[in-house]
């Protein structure tokens, strides 16, 4: 497998971090609110975002999947730039990548940035399915099945509802290239009247499972090619 491959099928998944829930005691008191409605205003708000922070956490092995981690920066239009661990020959490589105009580039430990050919890069993985409407965040949010308000949580200081259900692979995979079936998946979608989703965290099975993070939505970034 190609590393544009690799990058690309790991950034679409936002398209993030592990971060652990907790109780909090300023999280959102009263009755539970419908999960329905959560999903329809988080999925609205999605379609959107225009810039995003964003984190991904592997867990496990997912075939076709080799990106362990990624941690960088998103635009709507596809434009992205950052860092992440990949796994190599069953070696873990930590890179840098900027990925701009259709191009990516790509740096390992060593060296300079290579630029990796459009033919190729295209066969990667795509950043910019994270915010795609019809693939992204917003799609996984409306195609989520029998959805549940299950409680409330605090994540980095965001108030949050926790809401679960599953979804079927052909959706999940938009995101999640190499996801083999359905898949449980819990949003924490933030408690404002927006509800944006915070985190995502997908179990494809008793041992992969994919987190996914997102933050300082909206904040100004560039994304230009590395010198």
């Amino acid at each position: 497998m190609t590393l544009r491959r690799i990058l690309v099928g790991a950034c679409a998944l936002l398209v993030a971090l592990t971060t652990t829930a907790c109780g909090s005691d300023d999280a959102p008191s009263g009755p539970l609110p419908d999960a329905s409605t959560l999903i329809r205003d988080a999925a609205a708000a999605t379609r959107d975002i225009e810039s995003t922070h964003f984190t991904i956490e592997v867990t496990g092995t997912i075939p076709g999947l080799a990106v362990r981690s990624l941690d960088g920066d998103l635009t709507r239009s596809g434009e992205a730039q950052g860092t992440g661990t990949i796994e190599q020959v069953g070696q873990l490589v930590e890179v840098s990548f900027v990925l701009v105009d259709d191009t990516l580039h790509l740096k390992g430990p060593t060296g300079g940035y290579q630029e990796i050919p459009a033919a190729l890069s295209s066969s990667i993985y795509d950043p910019s399915a994270v915010l795609d409407p019809e693939r992204g965040v917003a799609k996984l949010l409306t195609s989520l099945r029998e959805p549940r308000t299950e409680g409330t949580d605090e994540l980095d200081g965001v108030s949050t509802y926790k809401v679960s259900g599953s979804l079927a692979k052909d959706v999940l995979s938009g995101v999640v290239p190499g996801a083999d079936g359905d898949a449980d998946v819990t949003f924490w979608l933030s408690a404002d009247d927006e509800h944006l989703p915070v985190k995502a965290s997908a179990t494809l099975s008793d041992e992969a499972s994919v987190d996914i993070t997102l933050s300082e939505v909206n904040a100004p970034v560039t994304v230009e090619p590395p010198a």
